[in-house]
């Protein structure tokens, strides 16, 4: 299983062989001028579940999490293997390049001119 079928506007940053993967949006726009690099939008593909103890070493699944900034997560999925992990992946970047993920709901500070210019971004209609 790979991220071969990745939707436009989405490129593999990172990738370990059989282990974690990170997939960034559009790294040409947010590179400082038209975007903010920082709110890069992310999807982070890691061993383990998000409910695991710090330190357990044990591979209990795989979480998939989708970030808008570095403290600003969207939607985390969970799935049983690293291929299922990976077509969660693409789900949810095809979600997100057809305008399908409410980004706004996950702010709990409006931030409505990014809003607009990301909704233009991903064509979807405010």
């Amino acid at each position: 299983m790979s991220f071969d079928d990745l939707p436009g506007g989405w490129t593999v940053w990172h990738e370990e062989t059989g282990g974690r993967a990170i997939l960034a949006y559009r790294p040409d726009v947010f590179d400082t001028e038209q975007f903010a690099a920082p709110c890069l939008p992310t999807i982070y593909l890691s061993p383990g579940s998000p409910r695991r103890r710090p330190g357990v070493s044990r591979t209990d699944g795989w979480t998939v999490t989708l970030f808008l900034e570095p403290e600003v997560d969207a939607r985390v999925e969970t799935a049983d293997t690293r291929e299922a992990g990976i077509d969660t992946a693409l789900d949810l970047a095809r979600a997100f390049a057809t305008g399908d993920i409410d980004y706004r709901a996950a702010y709990q500070v409006p931030r409505e001119d990014y809003f607009d210019r990301l909704d233009e971004l991903v064509g979807r209609e405010a």
